[in-house]
């Protein structure tokens, strides 16, 4: 916006070692052509300058200060032009020399305290490419095929822009369709909460995160994409994205209808809606699945999630807005989803249980058809309330309503191949499910430097009410012939309620200029109410029966005190930090179907202390430590029989105690600034005593029954590696990554303790080539060793290789032709238990012809899966078992799609 035909230019001056504001520096604007002195001025006492009613063109920036080197920048105004250089940086002259080498190299990488900065511009991208192609030639981040973002061997859980969140908690919204030619930084570090990065000590809310700083003339216009495209057998993927920048404004819109799988389906709210962690299914980085104990809600067991099972089909849209003003004093951020998906297939599972003296093989198959309706609202405002105080609130809130049917057969067998039972059931599921999630933080900076005060209040509320049908017809077997059999027809209802209500109040006082003291205190109230009622079906085929075994009425309230003090130092190159929390918890659990009640309180420590030593600006060394207790669920202490699966019955334990969790964790890091050598290493060591495990018991007709218990002796040490390096004199670049994991779980079968012990190790070499508008070509070869052994049977090993390799090619063609391939190849071990072959060669390709001024329009036909060798698989093995599956998923098709990428980003200077 301009009021005036002429330009302005301002900005603020720093010291680059301390970032000390500096007053009264000499700004000087000079004529290009001459040198000739045109206009100047002085920075304020806060550091700043302005230099308004500019005439247009081209000009140099020169800004002076006793003791420092001069900064000499060029610049070309137009009439209109507004330009905003924030954070000028000046350096000393007697440390002019070692900077300069630097930053020679500095456009790569920089490391600045807990922070990896990657000037995007060093790392060439072809127009149009989006920032994850970007993020893909980043030294220590990978991105696999479905957009998951691995850093430093962690997985990236949060993509900012301009340090605001975009869209919430979907990663890919940004990678995949913000450009790479807008971004002028990306940082990557450990986001602390709002309170931990006030303060200046952590509370242990830490998460992986990539920030994207966007270039300041690109903060002003629109762009965005159109995909239009149809395939064979009735596949197709539409997609539209708009974005708008106008100074500290952003707003976007985005909608996707696609069954491709790829598109609109990465909605990760787990974690901020409270459920834990445990009830989660996770993969390796071999694509293997790791299942741990859980008690399910639902009649069918689906999170409302894709993940690659099944065919799917998606229809999402979202807005976002956010907006800085009154001199950045407040801000808000705003995003609302909405999701439509369908998700219909089958599988299959063979599994292998090991129980003492012998082995049971358990046989299923699953046809299951799922939808979800999805809707999600957040934002935050902030507010600067004056110099020292500031006020943030932040709100989240869903409404989800799901659907789910599954058919589902299956059959034990003993040793001998002899039939133990057969099981088939029908169930169908209706779920509705609420939250309301709000935070606020208020800060007040005291009259002494360094005094802080801080208080955090936050509410976690959810209501889950659902109903649904179980029919089932189970046979038994002894000597091959028909024993027995057990029939259940039954209705069930549920209706689930939480509030979990947590404050914090946090105070800090300065002992000198490098060292704090924190004292902080909070209470966590958390209630929660359980309902589930099983009915029969009686008289006139009502189901008006209550089947008391299979209903539960249960309260679980929580509260806990817990107060702290922490002491840190900070100075020069050294970072110090200790200090511990006691928390004072009392439980009361509340069977309100039998009329009983118990009262228990438990004394919690929550110690953490860490330390980090800067070598230099690209070297440094971190060691740290925390404790941390994790509390049982409802659904684990509720005394409740769940009969959804009549062979594996789950029963509640209210004697739970809460496990305790010792976690060590060594890092290091260090950048060849010359050599363009990078290097990232850190090895983590974990204990856990009461940790909640399992004891299964299984019966000779082949029923197993599963209880959350306490046991000591859990471990796990993992290492992870990463080193890269660009070949001298080309653009070749290579390097390896490896890891290894050593794992020690108790759990109980039979009433006899099973210790599993095993590793998990990983190593992969890779390599990068990329010439400018001719060839990008990323080969990656990689072998994964799983081991694991059960002390209940020690002759049963499982030990097996897989082994991938991954390539990736994009060949510049004449006539504006682009040809791109990915190759996905696995192969995996055959074992005793596992004996087919299911190596897979996934092979997917397209050719594009662009067109247009500035090539915004492309049209592109691809094929998935060309050699059609698609299966879904996953292997496992866990404490008591070993697990293959495959299940339906996308295979071979062809698309032709019409693309638009359309862009009108600039304003102010253009730098030369």
């Amino acid at each position: 916006m301009c009021y005036a035909q002429k330009a302005v230019v301002k900005g603020t001056v720093l010291d680059t070692l301390n970032h000390v504001k500096l007053s009264n520096s000499v700004v000087a604007l000079l004529n290009a052509k001459d040198s000739i002195l045109y206009r100047f001025t002085r920075t304020d006492e806060s550091g700043q300058f302005k230099l308004p009613d500019l005439k247009a063109g081209k000009y140099l920036l020169m800004i002076s200060y006793p003791a420092f080197a001069d900064y000499v920048e060029p610049l070309m105004l137009s009439d209109t032009s507004a330009v905003s250089l924030d954070k000028l940086m000046l350096t000393l002259r007697s440390k002019l020399l070692h900077e300069v080498v630097i930053q020679q190299k500095v456009a790569a990488i920089k490391i600045k305290g807990d922070t990896t900065e990657f000037n995007a511009d060093s790392y060439k991208t072809q127009p149009n490419a989006t920032v994850e192609d970007l993020l893909k030639k980043l030294p220590g981040i990978q991105v696999d095929n479905k957009g998951q973002i691995t850093a430093q061997g962690q997985k990236v859980k949060k993509v900012l822009v301009d340090g605001e969140e975009f869209f919430g908690d979907d990663p890919t919204l940004v990678t995949q369709n913000l450009r790479a030619d807008m971004v002028d930084k990306v940082q990557l570090y450990d986001k602390k909460s709002d309170q931990a990065a006030f303060t200046g000590v952590d509370d242990d809310k830490q998460a992986k995160t990539i920030n994207l700083k966007l270039k300041d003339n690109k903060k002003n216009g629109y762009f965005g994409k159109v995909k239009v495209g149809a395939g064979d057998r009735g596949f197709h993927d539409n997609q539209a994205l708009l974005n708008m920048f106008k100074g500290k404004q952003k707003f976007s819109a985005y909608g996707f209808v696609s069954n491709t799988g790829k598109a609109g389906l990465n909605w990760n709210e787990r974690e901020k809606y409270g459920e834990s962690m445990a009830d989660m299914a996770t993969m390796d980085a071999s694509g293997d699945m790791f299942i741990s104990f859980s008690q399910s809600d639902d009649l069918v067991n689906w999170d409302g999630n894709y993940s690659g099972r099944g065919y799917p089909l998606v229809q999402t849209g979202g807005l976002h807005y956010n907006n800085k003003w009154n001199q950045d004093k407040q801000n808000i951020n705003g995003n609302y989803k909405l999701m439509q998906l369908y998700v219909d297939g089958n599988s299959t599972e063979a599994v292998q249980d090991i129980q003492p003296g012998k082995i049971f093989y358990r046989n299923s198959k699953e046809d299951f058809r799922n939808n979800i309706l999805r809707n999600r609202l957040n934002g935050s405002y902030e507010i600067q309330l004056d110099s020292s105080s500031s006020i943030k609130v932040n709100v989240d809130g869903g409404l989800d309503h799901k659907v789910s049917g599954s058919q589902f057969g299956s059959n034990v067998l003993a040793q001998d191949s002899s039939l133990i039972n057969r099981n088939g059931r029908t169930a169908t599921s209706v779920t509705d499910m609420g939250t309301l999630n709000s935070n606020l933080l208020w800060r007040k900076k005291l009259k002494k430097k360094g005094r802080t005060l801080s208080l955090n209040v936050s509410e976690n509320y959810s209501k889950t009410t659902g109903d649904g049908y179980l029919n089932s017809l189970t046979e038994f077997f002894t000597d091959n012939k028909l024993d027995s059999t057990q029939s259940i027809d039954q209705y069930k209802t549920r209706n689930n309620e939480s509030i979990n209500i947590n404050t914090n109040l946090t105070y800090t006082e300065p002992l000198s200029l490098a060292s704090t003291l924190l004292f902080n205190y909070g209470i966590n109230i958390t209630n929660s109410h359980s309902n589930r009622n099983s009915f029969n079906r009686g008289a006139g085929g009502k189901y008006n029966m209550q089947d008391t075994t299979y209903s539960n009425d249960y309260a679980f309230n929580m509260l806990t005190h817990r107060g702290g003090v922490s002491y840190n130092y900070f100075k020069k190159k050294l970072r110090i930090s200790l200090g511990t929390n006691v928390g004072l918890t009392g439980y009361e659990q509340q069977d309100m179907f039998r009329n009983q009640k118990q009262r228990r309180d438990f004394v919690n420590w929550y110690p953490q202390a860490s330390i980090r030593y800067n070598f230099t600006q690209q070297r440094r060394l971190g060691l740290s430590y925390n404790g941390n207790t994790q509390q049982p669920s409802i659904n684990q202490l509720q005394p409740l029989r769940a009969n959804e699966d009549p062979l594996n019955i789950v029963i509640g334990n209210p004697n739970l105690k809460p496990s305790f969790r010792n976690n060590f964790w060594l890092s290091y890091s260090d950048y060849k600034v010359i050599t363009e050598r990078n290097l990232w290493l850190s090895l983590n060591y974990s204990t856990e005593t009461d940790a909640i495990a399992s004891n299964t018991v299984m019966t000779e007709d082949g029923k197993r029954t599963t209880q959350a218990i306490n046991v000591n002796g859990n471990q796990n040490a993992g290492i992870n590696m990463n080193m890269g390096w660009k070949v001298k004199g080309t653009e070749i670049r290579v390097g390896y990554n490896a890891s290894g994991n050593y794992f020690r779980n108790v759990s109980y079968l039979n009433n006899l303790q099973n210790v599993t012990q095993g590793t998990n190790s990983s190593v992969s070499l890779y390599s990068g080539y990329s010439k400018e508008k001719k060839v990008e070509s990323w080969l990656e070869l990689q072998a994964n060793y799983t081991s694991s052994q059960s002390s209940i049977q020690k002759s049963v090993q499982t030990n097996y290789w897989t082994f991938s390799i991954n390539h990736d090619m994009e060949l510049y063609l004449p006539w504006n032709l682009r040809l791109h391939s990915q190759l996905n190849y696995n192969i995996r071990q055959k074992t005793s238990v596992f004996t087919t072959n299911n190596n897979v060669a996934l092979w997917n390709a397209y050719v594009a012809k662009k067109f247009g001024k500035q090539d915004a329009f492309e049209v592109n036909f691809s094929v998935n899966d060309i050699l059609n060798q698609n299966i879904g698989f996953s292997r496992s093995a866990t404490s008591n078992n070993i697990t293959q599956s495959t299940y339906s998923t996308i295979g071979r098709y062809g698309m032709l799609s019409f693309i638009w990428n359309f862009n009108k980003a600039g304003g102010g200077a253009v730098k030369n």
